[in-house]
């Protein structure tokens, strides 16, 4: 029964050898229960996502076992590839707007593990054994229940980690085969993509413990010579926040009127700019103020993927200043795209 913590990663760097993979999906985590005409969707925090995918509750409700606890992903696909966007825009207290974007854009779930299946409840048995029980429930699935696809050959792990990014995966998530299923405990592994590139800093916000340097925020120019907001930097010391106010004081704007996210408050000057501090159904009523820099300092970042081409998925990870490099040449063309894949093509 509810609540269910899903089973978490730890980072690696390599694929390790010896175990069982799966591709890693860039969508939202969620645990589907069904008690015969029941279905209850919830997320990684445990927070009901049911009443956001309506048409996937009616989907699950013809294809899943009568009584079953699976975990897996819940994903949107455009153009052929994973579309994480589209699955925010669900999360919106009108359900008029959530039925639209139903039709217009259906939701998928790709089931990677199960918990309980009829009477038995399987979080202590080993991964083989939940796998081999999961591929006998959803031996007839279809659209839009998919069966991860899964293998212990890490080559063919490691060709997946290559090449399924151009549909918009993630990685590769490795697991132990006797691994049992234990709730909110990082004992899977997950190799994430690593690219680095070069931003310009143009800001900062505070953290939330006071007033140091909580993340630096990050811009690109496109072709048309506009600085566009593409993400933030984080993960420092609390020693390194400190340092960061005074090293950082002598690029601060006490007027933004200069500055080329100026015009970050209006809500309209947004639809055509990429700029820090838009509201969303995710930041609610947060502080989204930031300081603003003058943007003459360049910083190498190290990120995962773009989306959709546009902005970091994730918080880059701040690598090294680079004095050597001027702002304006940080552009969107340094940026490596992966090669197309299509979504299709992985899951079958």
């Amino acid at each position: 029964m509810p609540p269910v913590k899903p089973m978490l990663a730890k980072s690696a760097a390599r694929i390790p050898a010896g175990m069982h993979y799966e591709a890693k999906w860039d969508g939202f985590r969620a645990v589907v229960f069904r008690d015969g005409p029941e279905i209850e969707l919830t997320s990684r925090t445990t927070k009901s996502l049911t009443r956001y995918f309506p048409e996937l509750v009616a989907a699950l409700a013809e294809r899943l076992p009568e009584r079953c606890v699976l975990d897996g992903e819940i994903v949107i696909a455009r153009g052929g590839r994973l579309d994480f966007d589209a699955l925010t825009e669900r999360i919106h207290p009108a359900a008029s707007r959530v039925r639209t974007l139903a039709e217009r854009t259906p939701a998928s779930f790709v089931a990677f593990d199960v918990l309980a299946l009829g009477d038995d409840a399987l979080l202590d048995a080993p991964l083989s054994e939940r796998r081999a029980r999961l591929e006998e429930a959803l031996a007839g699935a279809c659209a839009p229940l998919h069966l991860a696809p899964a293998t212990t050959d890490s080559a063919l792990a490691q060709e997946w980690f290559e090449r399924f990014e151009g549909a918009g995966l993630d990685g590769v998530v490795a697991k132990p085969l006797d691994l049992r299923y234990r709730q909110d405990e990082r004992l899977m592994i997950k190799v994430k993509h690593e690219r680095t590139a070069d931003c310009v800093v143009a800001g900062y916000r505070f953290h939330k413990s006071g007033p140091v340097v909580g993340s630096l925020l990050l811009g690109l120019y496109d072709d048309t010579g506009a600085l566009q907001h593409v993400g933030v930097c984080a993960a420092f010391t609390m020693k390194r926040r400190t340092e960061l106010v005074a090293e950082l004081e002598p690029l601060r704007m006490d007027d933004v009127a200069g500055h080329p996210w100026a015009a970050w408050a209006d809500e309209a000057a947004h639809e055509t700019k990429r700029m820090p501090g838009a509201t969303s159904r995710w930041t609610g009523k947060k502080d989204l103020s930031w300081v603003a820099l003058r943007p003459e300092l360049v910083c190498e970042v190290a990120y995962d993927h773009m989306e959709n081409g546009a902005r970091f998925r994730h918080t880059a990870r701040f690598r090294r200043w680079r004095p050597d490099r001027e702002p304006e040449s940080c552009t969107y063309a340094q940026l490596d795209e992966p090669v197309k894949f299509a979504l299709g093509d992985v899951l079958r």
